[in-house]
């Protein structure tokens, strides 16, 4: 039993018949003791009930406690790609038919966002924005979706960025427009921003503002999200880095989540995109990548070298056709690695559980000496990667004295029906059977923001009835449908010409370098 020093005033317990306090510690009948926010100490149930004798108690036998889980890579979809009617294609199709979409108001569809991570467990997150319109709109995009995350009760890295380039392909518009027939031209003009549109000066400075104004807030951090290397200059990526430094915030970007984006370095840079961040002075631990899906071994050793961090994303991958992330040599090489679920996951559903499992069984090699995530990976993955991402290993991640209480109760009526082997490892049992429907109650920062099963700060069937009520006022992009469908087949001829390497995402990890 561990014990730190903190006010005694209106000391709390959760309880659970397993506390899971990090992927190696396991209390059988256990519970934890919290107060103004912080843990104070963890042990045996009956130890801090006799301790504890009048604190008010979260939980009991019939439930497991578990830290509270770290989506590291998200885009808050209030209503999902697929109900609004895009199909999952290969990726840089996928992104051209996003303009077919409706427009959701940035607030309630951020609020009900939220409502489905606090549901399935998740108490912090990472959500990447990028802001497209003027200045204003961008602030104001932005300020909607703090204010929403705000209300909710739960923690968010707002990673907010602009894109300047490759609007329509990838490093290579220009040449692209012009192999374009003039009618065709006209439409794919439709693609690149209007006057007035948010500029990289404007947008530097924006970012000082609201890094500035959110500093200080207990839940919530304004992050630099550029959205990619392809969608961003040299000159605005290396602004980036120096302003975070002096801001003292963080960065998150996509990096080699398809194999054209592989394709797409050399082309550009005359080298591989990573080792082309690492030469312009990037990558530090301040920095993130989403997808990481085609790096090579040269690459991952620079990474973990480096500090930086990546956010593995396996539902998006797949359903995007990006292929399957060199997990295991991730972890082999000892780079930091989160878990994200980019607001794609496998069966659309955003359950943190399913990623979890996703994750543990899609790279389990299939040779018997071949390598595989072990269940102690995959939760720190969840838990402890995603904290190391946030600059917050030292109060996240895990369930310890001086941590935050953040905390996830789960019921497990369902999961033990009708018997469980006493020698069960809980671990396992909870990575193999949990879902988002069996979460009971979370509290981020001691504060119940799930109690029930209920969420405490958001109704959330009123703002689903009124996000599908604006949704269903808004006109249909047509003339954005009409140009989608006549682009098309250009963009895929673009990219079918480009000299494919044999990369097959199906081969072993070592046989695509």
């Amino acid at each position: 039993m561990h014990e730190v020093a903190l006010p005694e005033s209106y000391t709390q317990l959760a309880r659970g018949r397993w506390l899971l306090a990090d992927p190696e510690t396991l209390v059988d009948d256990g519970a934890v003791a919290f107060a103004g926010g912080r843990i104070r100490e963890i042990g045996p149930w009956p130890a801090l009930r006799t301790r504890y004798p009048e604190a008010p108690v979260h939980g009991s036998a019939d439930h497991a406690v578990i830290p509270g889980l770290i989506n590291a890579h998200h885009h808050s979809n209030g209503v999902s790609a697929l109900q609004q009617g895009v199909p999952d294609r290969l990726l840089e199709l996928w992104l051209l038919s996003l303009a077919t979409r409706r427009r959701a108001d940035p607030y309630l569809s951020t609020l009900l966002s939220a409502a489905r991570l606090l549901r399935t467990g998740v108490t912090a997150v990472v959500d990447v924005l990028s802001g497209r319109g003027t200045a204003v709109q961008v602030e104001a995009g932005a300020k909607a979706a703090l204010r929403a995350y705000e209300q909710a009760g739960m923690r968010a890295a707002l990673a907010l960025g602009m894109t300047e380039e490759s609007f329509l392909v990838w490093g290579e518009d220009a040449a692209f427009m012009a192999s374009l027939p003039a009618d065709v031209r006209a439409l794919a003009e439709r693609r690149l921003p209007p006057p007035g549109s948010l500029a990289a000066p404007d947008y530097l400075d924006l970012m000082d503002g609201l890094c500035r104004q959110f500093r200080e807030h207990p839940r919530l951090a304004v992050w630099f999200g550029p959205p990619g290397p392809q969608w961003n200059s040299d000159g605005l990526l290396t602004a980036i880095a120096e302003r975070a430094e002096r801001l003292d915030t963080r960065v998150q970007t996509h990096l080699l989540e398809s194999v054209y984006e592989k394709l797409h370095g050399p082309r550009q840079y005359g080298r591989s995109t990573l080792l082309h961040l690492r030469d312009l002075g990037i990558l530090s631990p301040r920095v993130s990548f989403a997808h990481g899906v085609w790096l090579t071994k040269a690459e991952i050793d620079v990474l973990a070298e480096s500090g930086a961090h990546v956010s593995h994303n396996p539902g998006s991958n797949l359903r995007l056709r990006a292929g399957m992330a060199p997990l295991n040599a991730i972890l082999a090489a000892g780079a930091s690695v989160a878990l994200g679920m980019d607001g794609t996951t496998l069966n659309d559903d955003e359950d943190m559980f399913a990623e979890m499992r996703l994750a543990l069984n899609l790279h389990r090699t299939p040779r018997l000496d071949g390598p595989a995530p072990t269940v102690e990976q995959i939760w720190g993955l969840a838990t402890q990667g995603g904290a190391r991402l946030l600059g917050a290993a030292d109060h996240l991640g895990r369930l310890a004295p001086g941590f935050a209480a953040d905390l996830v109760l789960l019921r497990l009526d369902r999961l033990t029906w009708p018997w469980v082997a006493p020698e069960a490892d809980p671990r396992l049992l909870l990575l193999g059977r949990a879902r988002a429907g069996d979460v009971d109650a979370v509290l981020v920062d001691g504060d119940l923001v799930l109690r029930d099963g209920r969420l405490v700060h958001i109704d959330e069937v009123a703002v689903a009835a009124e996000l599908a009520e604006s949704l269903r006022a808004a006109p249909y992009p047509e003339d954005a449908a009409a140009m989608v469908a006549e682009l098309m087949p250009y963009v895929a001829a673009h990219y079918r010409q480009w000299p494919f390497p044999n990369l097959d995402p199906y081969d072993a990890f070592n046989s695509r370098q």
